[in-house]
């Protein structure tokens, strides 16, 4: 009788279990097209914001005439030399993003600065100087694109700590934006300027070696000139080290 009575019970409390068992897969396969439904929104609002982003850089670039495609030669230049220092993944990622967006903050530049064919004043400097902080409050709002600010904030600072916005020296500054510091360079000292000519590849590398240890990171210098030809792009003349 004891054991009827115990085992009685028992038939019911399995259904319940099984019925439970099933809600809870039921609940996890809906929580689950949820997430990914929520993963696929969020792709497509990244991308959505990222080719703005990438279409803003674009007309900057067109806005300034001295630097169209600029910041396409930059990016390709920084990756190269991105890869030979090791990085990939998520870094290499950073350091493209933040090539292409650098200059982000010029959108708040008069253009009778940004276009003016010649050498500016103090006080078109200052205004000038500005760029990059800007650049930074512009996008730092924007969680994915958090690694990018580095790059955007400091790549006017000098290794010997005489640049700009915050003064930073030596490895204080984000690797990254050593590394664009010397794409930068080089792409500036090898295209045509009103103010001056496009100078040859050589002339570029020789200067950049000359400023190591005062504007540059030493050993992204020895990366950038470590650098193939081949890895610039097929339809420029310009190569990064084309005595490699």
């Amino acid at each position: 009788m004891t054991s009827q009575i115990l085992l009685g019970p028992v038939p019911a409390l399995d259904v319940r279990l099984a019925m439970t068992e099933a809600q809870l897969v039921e609940y996890a396969r809906d929580l689950r097209t949820i997430y990914q439904a929520e993963r696929r929104r969020r792709e497509e609002l990244e991308n959505a914001y990222r080719a703005t982003l990438l279409a803003l850089s674009r007309a900057l670039d067109l806005r300034d005439t001295e630097t169209e495609e600029h910041s396409q030669r930059v990016t390709r230049y920084s990756l190269a030399i991105g890869r030979e220092l090791g990085l990939d993944g998520a870094d290499l990622a950073a350091l493209e993003l933040g090539a292409t967006l650098h200059d982000v903050g010029k959108i708040g530049v008069p253009d009778a600065i940004l276009r003016k064919p010649g050498p500016l004043s103090d006080e078109e400097w200052a205004i000038m100087r500005r760029h990059p902080q800007l650049g930074y409050t512009i996008l730092r709002g924007v969680d994915f694109l958090a690694p990018c600010l580095p790059v955007v904030l400091h790549h006017h600072e000098k290794w010997n700590g005489a640049g700009y916005p915050a003064g930073l020296a030596g490895e204080a500054i984000p690797l990254a934006a050593r590394i664009f510091a010397i794409a930068d360079a080089y792409d500036a000292i090898t295209s045509p300027r009103p103010y001056k000519a496009a100078l040859p590849a050589e002339v570029a590398v020789e200067r950049i070696c000359k400023d190591a240890g005062t504007h540059f990171d030493p050993a992204v210098v020895e990366a950038f000139l470590r650098v193939p030809p081949a890895l610039s792009a097929p339809d420029s003349p310009r190569q990064i080290a084309p005595n490699l």
